[in-house]
């Protein structure tokens, strides 16, 4: 089947954040033969040195369907069974991209237009590729923004917010601990303290989470360390101007916490007859900005296997994808 062909070919480009160049250019040769077979037209939207996006119009985009090119590390090739596509991206997202560019085939093949397809980059890292497109908006009114949702219309996301918490100390033999200032004692109160923060809970989103993801500091074992750090990572569900200053404070005075990256939770709507989910995830509709016009947020495939090394996504649910986003599409040019 030619979905499911077309999705095992996007798999076995490697395109680990930032490098995308390669899909890029394969994308934009699938969309520029699509646009001349049906009258639309194809662009790179250039984001950085050899990072660009692409899209595709056909007509006035009344509805973009949209989702990121780029995966996590490390590469994994596809293969294929009976029931799944296996492989890095098969549901994070290429196989939802290779969902995408069926629906939009088959739709103009029956002879309906005003829509567009978006694919960006960077989005598993500090999505550079919404923020770029947000910038050169279309016109259009609604964004379908495709991640693993298992084909159910999530109602929400919660957001993200990182730290990294740096503590300071002072080198010494580890024979006369006396003499020095332990880094990583320091941190590790720090971090005791903010496991211990009471963290907000919406009643849609429902709590908010926090990991702890890096750990780094000292220089040998007989050393007592001078410099220790941690990446933190709450997924937030709403305000967060206490969260920021509960952080400081239980890092104090032991480290400093340090913001890497805020993404706000959003709160998205539904549309009749399609089922419904709440995600914690982090996606890229809170960088557009509501540029590329209302978001919905829906894909074939389960979070729960995505980042690992059992990715897969079922068939069916890639035929299902289909057919729900011609349906969206109609539902919201009308």
């Amino acid at each position: 089947m030619e979905l499911f062909d077309l999705a095992r070919r996007l798999i076995d480009i490697e395109s680990i954040t930032p490098n995308e160049s390669a899909v890029g250019d394969f994308l934009w040769e699938e969309l520029n033969s699509l646009a001349k077979q049906f009258g639309g037209s194809a662009d790179r939207m250039p984001v950085e040195a050899g990072r660009d996006n692409v899209f595709a119009r056909f007509g006035e985009p009344v509805v973009v369907l949209s989702t990121h090119m780029d995966t996590v590390p490390p590469f994994i090739p596809a293969r294929e069974d009976a029931d799944h596509i296996w492989g890095r991206g098969a549901c994070d997202t290429k196989g939802i991209i290779a969902a995408m560019i069926t629906a939009a085939r088959e739709r103009l093949t029956a002879g309906r237009r005003n829509f567009g397809l978006l694919f960006v980059v960077g989005e598993e890292r500090n999505s550079a590729g919404a923020l770029a497109a947000a910038q050169t908006p279309c016109g259009s009114r609604f964004l379908i923004n495709g991640e693993p949702t298992e084909n159910k219309l999530a109602l929400g996301s919660k957001g993200a917010l990182r730290f990294e918490i740096v503590a300071q100390g002072r080198m010494a033999h580890s024979a006369y601990p006396e003499l020095g200032e332990s880094a990583i004692e320091k941190l590790l109160n720090a971090l005791e303290r903010i496991r211990r923060m009471p963290l907000p809970v919406d009643e849609r989103l429902g709590a908010s989470t926090l990991n702890i993801g890096i750990l780094q500091g000292g220089r040998a074992p007989n050393v007592i360390a001078d410099e220790a750090r941690a990446e933190i990572f709450i997924r937030v569900v709403g305000d967060v101007t206490d969260v920021r200053k509960q952080v400081a404070a239980a890092a104090s005075p032991d480290a400093e916490a340090q913001e890497v990256l805020f993404i706000p939770a959003v709160q998205l709507g539904s549309l009749d007859g399609i089922a419904t989910t709440v995600v914690a995830f982090t996606t890229d509709i809170p960088a557009f900005n509501g540029a590329w016009g209302q978001p919905f947020l829906i894909g074939p495939g389960s979070i729960h296997v995505a980042h690992t090394s059992e990715e897969r996504i079922k068939k069916s649910e890639l035929v299902e994808a289909v057919a729900l986003y011609k349906r969206m599409v109609d539902m919201l040019s009308r």
